[in-house]
């Protein structure tokens, strides 16, 4: 019985070094350069505006095509959402997501404002209700 107890005390004592070790990890590369394996996630999610035509949605399409061409982008993609099994923590109300990666702060920051960004935005805005961006550091 005494040898169980030590090994869940040491399974226990493993798992929590392991998840300080990374959070350690992840809040030293905050603030600071990235290094050459890092990089940004920029991740948009987009609700269309109900009632759009087939062909309306296809033209939505093309804004991601026309970001494609700002400068400093590492890597562009986007779908829609998964048919995963509902759960509280799941939200598939989104009707496309963009993900996009960069090299660096620097990119990212022309991303945000090169005109073929912003004239892309204000041509195809009209197509959605909402949208929300979270942008993320990897190391």
């Amino acid at each position: 019985m005494e040898r169980r107890n030590f090994l869940k005390a040491a399974a226990i004592t493993g798992v929590a070094g392991i998840s300080l070790s990374a959070c350690a990890e992840t809040q030293k590369g905050q603030g600071e350069p990235l290094g050459s394996g890092g990089y940004i996630l920029h991740s948009v999610y987009f609700w269309l505006k109900p009632g759009l035509t087939e062909d309306e949605e296809r033209d939505f399409l093309n804004f991601f095509e026309a970001l494609r061409k700002v400068p400093g982008i590492r890597s562009l993609t986007f779908g829609k959402p998964a048919p995963t099994n509902p759960r509280p923590v799941v939200n598939n109300s989104f009707s496309y997501h963009l993900v996009v990666t960069f090299n660096s702060m620097d990119d990212i920051n022309v991303y945000e404002k090169h005109p073929q960004h912003t004239s892309a935005a204000e041509k195809y805005s009209k197509y959605w209700d909402r949208v929300e961006v979270r942008d993320t550091v990897f190391d």
